[in-house]
């Protein structure tokens, strides 16, 4: 699978999570409640083009947040990714990419993942748009959902699992440090797992 392919089916944000939260509004999906994310068993992690070579990945290590599920299957997400958290097995790029060059860590410590979800299924896929905020600026994102596991885990607890890929252009977010060089284009995966409260 190219760069591309591979681009394109991240595309399908971030940061995540509003999966569950969507899924309800199938017939199937998860019975309403409080659902809290379990970062122990989620990831954000990120592909961006570096000049053509190839894509760099990297991911945050430190999220936390909830999926509200409501009796008409209607979902609201509250995600937050800690920036300080990033970790491309790099040091010195991980200490350029908090600078304000590109994530601004100190002055913008957190990446957000809010509001109402919209969910639509489009030609046999399902998909999400979530408001994701980077840099102070918010724009909705949209992701493909994979609806994985729901039900009881082995420790009787009420578990949900989802994917969703999306893709966001940095330059939306005022991110244009070193333009044409590395890609405008960054693909997302988030990976969660959510505990009914």
């Amino acid at each position: 699978m190219s760069v591309k392919q591979v681009r394109k089916a991240i595309a399908k944000v971030f940061s995540i999570v509003f999966l569950s939260a969507a899924a309800t509004a199938q017939a199937n999906g998860p019975a309403p409640g409080n659902y809290a994310i379990d970062a122990s068993h989620a990831s954000v992690v990120f592909a961006v083009d570096h000049m053509g070579y190839s894509d760099v990945l990297g991911r945050f290590n430190e999220l936390e947040g909830s999926v509200q599920v409501g009796s008409s299957g209607e979902a609201t997400i509250n995600m937050v990714i800690k920036v300080g958290s990033i970790d491309s097995n790099h040091a010195k790029r991980d200490e350029h990419l908090r600078s304000p060059d590109f994530f601004n860590a100190r002055q913008f410590p957190e990446i957000k993942i809010t509001g109402p979800l919209s969910f639509k299924r489009l030609n046999g896929k399902s998909e999400l748009v979530a408001k994701v905020t980077l840099l102070g600026i918010t724009k909705n994102v949209h992701f493909e959902l994979e609806e994985g596991k729901q039900g009881k885990d082995p420790w009787g607890l009420e578990r949900v699992g989802y994917t969703a890929i999306g893709t966001l252009k940095r330059s939306d977010f005022g991110m244009n440090f070193m333009q044409g060089g590395i890609g405008d284009e960054v693909l997302l995966t988030v990976n969660l797992e959510a505990i009914k409260q």
